[in-house]
This record gives structure tokens, C-alpha cells and sequence, in this order.
């Protein structure tokens, strides 16, 4: 049951990140461009250019708003990295061993006449 729940949500999660897979790269490119726009109005150092800069910038950072479904492919991304993760996973308990040397008298008995 828990491999049919785990296939269910990583079907899931990879159809919304292939439907999500142009918003994520207009999303990537617009960052990229705004990157460059901010590295280049600091360099500015006419007002004509910081004026002109940031109203590309302004207009690239409109595009990228449109591109917000892009974090809903991230996060089915991240779902299907969970998937992959917990496929074979199983859990692992320790068992702690007591204080109290009477407790494993048998283990450690064991264990010396076996030298």
C-alpha cells in the first residue's frame, strides 16, 4: 500500500513538473536577465542609463510575476526527490542497550566464551 501511495504521488508530481517546465525556464531566463540588469544599473553612472535600466528592469520583472506557476513544478520537483528517496527506504531502529550491566549479563556471557 505505501509503494502504491508513493506511485500515485510521484505520478502526480511529475506531471505538474512537466506541465511547469516552460514557466521554470522563463522564470530561470528572467532572473538571469534581471541579475545582469542590477549588476549593470550599479555600474551606471549617468541618470539617463539608471532611468532607462530600470524601466527594462521593471518590464523583465512583470515577465518573470508571470512565471510564478514555475514554483509549483519546484515543489513537485522536490516531491519526486522525496518519492525516489523514500522508494526502498526503510526505517532503521536502534535498539539502546541498558545501564544496567545485569541486563545483558546473557549477551556479554555469550560473547566471552566464544574467545
Amino acid at each position: 500500500m505505501k509503494k502504491f501511495g508513493l506511485c500515485l504521488a510521484g505520478g502526480i508530481a511529475a506531471i505538474v513538473l512537466l506541465s511547469t517546465i516552460g514557466p521554470m525556464i522563463g522564470l530561470l531566463i528572467g532572473a538571469a536577465l534581471l541579475y545582469f540588469i542590477f549588476k549593470q544599473f550599479l555600474k551606471a553612472e549617468s541618470t539617463g542609463a539608471k532611468i532607462g535600466l530600470g524601466i527594462i528592469g521593471f518590464v523583465v520583472l512583470m515577465a518573470s510575476i508571470h512565471n510564478a506557476p514555475a514554483i509549483i513544478g519546484v515543489l513537485a520537483a522536490y516531491v519526486l526527490y522525496l518519492v525516489y528517496k523514500n522508494w526502498n527506504g526503510t526505517k532503521r531502529t536502534r535498539v539502546k542497550e541498558e545501564s544496567d550491566p545485569f541486563v545483558n549479563f546473557e549477551k556479554q556471557w555469550n560473547e566471552l566464551k566464544n574467545y
